[in-house]
Parts: structure tokens; C-alpha cells; sequence
């Protein structure tokens, strides 16, 4: 079966949870979720140390539980779209000093055969400080660093044939309302001059 796969990303506090859940209601039985490896293992009890090893080990054990999710529903899946929590370049933006040769260098990959494993890439850039979500457990940045996330995060994905940036709104729900017209536009088989006419 064919598969549109859309990497959903951004900053933190960026609607990525709140985006997934509303269209998985609005889409049961025509699109798989691939959750976010991260939450899983740091849930699971994967130490976070703030060490220059302790970041490499983690993104590489969040790169590589990212891709046999992804693999899993793959082959398990019986939708049209595979739609995954973050893709597998974010972890550029938590490697030490972003050194973006030794992340490809370790985990024996390239940009482009990453950027080539999602047909589409939506970014939400993160909330302002207003809207600033701090009731996730898991997430441990001040407002100012997840900002700067999520400008890393928009780097590494520059050049990706077909990315969409859905900027922040004062109304929070309007943001999640435009993120999933785009998604409903993308299942539609739109092309990206048509996505982002929506914007």
C-alpha cells in the first residue's frame, strides 16, 4: 500500500500533541500515528544528562526508536497516511554545539536520505511566552529555549522539497484549525503551491 508519510515538527509548545489528537478524531481509520520516540524513552526512564556524551547517546537512541516506529507502521499500517510525532532530523537541533557533520557521521546517514523519508514536513513554530505550555512533564526548556529550539529545528530541515511553516496566533485554536486544513489539503493530493495557499 502507498503511504503518504508527513513528519508533524517544530519548537516545543508548538500544538504537535494537540494537532495529532484533533486530526486523528477527524480522520479514524485514514491515517496511523507514529508517536514521538522522545517522550517514550525519557517516559521510560532514558537519563537525561546534560553532558556532551549523555546528548549523543540519547538522540541517537531517539533516532533510532524514531525510524523502527516508523518502520512498524510501515508494514502494519493499513491507512493512507502515516503521520509521525517529530521526524528524525530534530535531534540535529538537541546534538551538542548542532555539529551537524558528526550527527550524520555517527549515525551513518545524510540529510538528504533523512529529508527523503517524509513526503511532507509540517513545522508549528512554538507559542509566544503568553501561550507558553509548562504542564508537560517531559519538557524542560524556558520559553527562550524552546524558541532557539525551534529555530534549529527550522534549520534542520531547510530545503525539504515540501515544507510547511505554520506560524503562531494569538488564538491558539485557529493555529491548530489552519495546521489541519493543511493536512486535509496534503490527504487531498495537493501540491504544495495549493498547501500553502492556505497560510
Amino acid at each position: 500500500m502507498k503511504h503518504i508519510k508527513i513528519a508533524i515538527t517544530g519548537g516545543p509548545s508548538g500544538g504537535k500533541t494537540t494537532l495529532i489528537e484533533a486530526i486523528q478524531k477527524d480522520l479514524t481509520g485514514k491515517m496511523s500515528v507514529v508517536p514521538e520516540a522522545a517522550s517514550i524513552l525519557y517516559r521510560g526512564g532514558f537519563p537525561r544528562k546534560p553532558t556532551s556524551p549523555g546528548k549523543k547517546h540519547a538522540q541517537r537512541a531517539i533516532y533510532l526508536t524514531q525510524k523502527e516506529l516508523e518502520h512498524l507502521a510501515f508494514e502494519e499500517s493499513q491507512t493512507t497516511a502515516i503521520v509521525c510525532d517529530r521526524g528524525s532530523l530534530d535531534s540535529i537541533a538537541y546534538w551538542p554545539e548542532n555539529d551537524e557533520a558528526d550527527f550524520f557521521a555517527s549515525l551513518e546517514t545524510s540529510r538528504e536520505k533523512e529529508q527523503a523519508r517524509y513526503d511532507w514536513v509540517i513545522h508549528l513554530d512554538t507559542a509566544d511566552q503568553n501561550s507558553f505550555d509548562t504542564g508537560n512533564p517531559i519538557r524542560t526548556e524556558s520559553h527562550l529555549e524552546a524558541q532557539e529550539l525551534n529555530t534549529k529545528i527550522k534549520m534542520a530541515w531547510q530545503g525539504h522539497p515540501q515544507r510547511v511553516i505554520i506560524s503562531h496566533e494569538a488564538e491558539f485554536l485557529l493555529k491548530i484549525t489552519r495546521a489541519k486544513s493543511v493536512i486535509q489539503k496534503i490527504l487531498s493530493g495537493a501540491s504544495l503551491a495549493e498547501v500553502q495557499a492556505l497560510l
